[in-house]
């Protein structure tokens, strides 16, 4: 089969076949020829004739069944892919496709995927109603805080900063993505220790509190880090899905932590920045939720991060949206968040999202205690309807965070 051959535009998809939209950019050849490429080098193709193709093959070629512009459809026969093996569909349609010399560029935009892939993964154990179980949180967005600085504190210094937080009326505390086991703050201990905090905010104030203790690390050692972190009652853990990969996640999710898991998309932009190239964030949102996430990084609109609001209403969609039944999984706005930042978050996102601020808290004047309560005081303005500057008349600590962040 020529790469022609795999352009059809008469073609239906059946509800079994997995879809894909990409954007393609020729290079010195036709937008057909360029797509039937794609589709070709995805599934049984190559650049040239073959004598040993045989006829019952060709029955698993994949088939353009539009061209819309620089915009194709895809559909692959489920035959295809492994069931409940992600690196193997993704090595198939985000693999070597990318580097085709006859493309100039070539986008992942989304993936639609049928009954029977989705059915062969576990999906999120928690999702959004879970969480708000665990943390006994059921009308305000959640609000988390990243540890600052993200690297260099020692274990005891670490901890006593969760404290503060967790007492200034935070509900979460993570650890950074880059924070593993390095001498200064050795992961056993850094469990041991912010746990302790943990407990005592606590009993101080009333409400449940949870750790978020990043375990990113080689597979084997990221079970072993997970099971710390249950015998020693934790609720939370986190790792970054992309540089551990898809196969390592699905092995931490399968393996029957009781556990909430929080992804953090460290690297994302590597793939998604580019509009016309890569592999678009709505599809490692999608990706994410199928093998297992609770929680996700999905941008913020009004923080320092660069997805436009299309971009994360986008991201918040292929999280929440029905999909067979999988749980919804809970969008986290993270990076360059702080008090004044709140009421346009919640327009945005609605109820069901995790406020994550670092520098926004750690960064308040008169401390992270401070900072936290700032946050919240912003949240319960907005919930009781009530402009951020009016409330802030009662409400000392949210007035220095207007002060500091205008």
């Amino acid at each position: 089969m020529r790469y022609v051959d795999f352009v059809d535009l008469s073609h239906r998809p059946s509800d079994d076949e997995l879809i894909c939209d990409f954007f393609v950019e020729p290079e010195g050849i036709s937008i057909e020829e360029a797509a039937g490429g794609v589709a070709a080098e995805s599934s049984i193709g190559t650049w040239t004739e073959l004598t040993t193709e045989k006829p019952y093959v060709k029955r698993l070629h994949a088939t353009v069944f539009e061209v819309d512009g620089n915009n194709i459809r895809i559909a692959y026969p489920p035959d295809l892919f492994e069931l409940g093996n992600m690196p193997n569909i993704l090595s198939s349609i985000a693999g070597n496709v990318f580097g085709l010399g006859a493309l100039r560029n070539l986008r992942l935009n989304d993936i639609h995927f049928p009954t029977k892939i989705l059915g062969s993964f576990e999906g999120p154990r928690f999702g959004v109603d879970g969480v708000r179980k665990v943390l006994n949180v059921m009308d305000r967005p959640f609000l988390g805080t990243i540890i600052k600085p993200k690297l260099g504190l020692k274990t005891k210094d670490h901890a006593e900063v969760a404290y503060e937080a967790w007492c200034g009326g935070c509900d979460i505390v993570k650890d950074d993505e880059n924070l593993s086991s390095q001498r200064f703050n050795v992961f056993e201990d850094r469990v041991i220790e912010t746990l302790e905090s943990r407990d005592r905010a606590e009993e101080k104030t009333g409400e449940k509190k949870v750790y978020m203790v990043n375990v990113t690390a080689e597979t084997k050692k990221m079970l072993e880090r997970a099971e710390f972190v249950e015998d020693h009652g934790g609720r939370y853990l986190m790792l970054d899905i992309l540089t551990c990969g898809f196969a390592g996640l699905q092995t931490l999710r399968n393996n029957g932590f009781s556990l909430v898991l929080q992804a953090h998309r460290a690297g994302h932009a590597a793939f998604t920045n580019d509009h016309k190239h890569g592999i678009s964030m709505r599809v490692i949102a999608k990706v994410s939720r199928i093998i297992g996430v609770d929680q996700l990084h999905v941008g913020t609109v009004v923080g320092k991060m660069s997805e436009t609001r299309q971009e994360v209403l986008e991201n918040i969609k292929a999280l929440k949206s029905e999909m067979n039944g999988l749980k919804a999984v809970l969008p986290v706005a993270s990076g360059g968040i702080h008090p004044r930042l709140v009421p346009a978050l919640i327009d945005i996102f609605g109820e069901d999202f995790v406020i994550q601020a670092g520098g926004g808290i750690h960064g308040h004047r008169d401390g992270t205690t401070a900072g936290a309560q700032a946050m919240r005081q912003a949240i319960d303005a907005k919930n009781k309807g009530i402009n951020l500057e009016e409330y802030s008349e009662t409400h000392r600590e949210l007035r220095t965070a207007l002060n500091t962040w205008t």
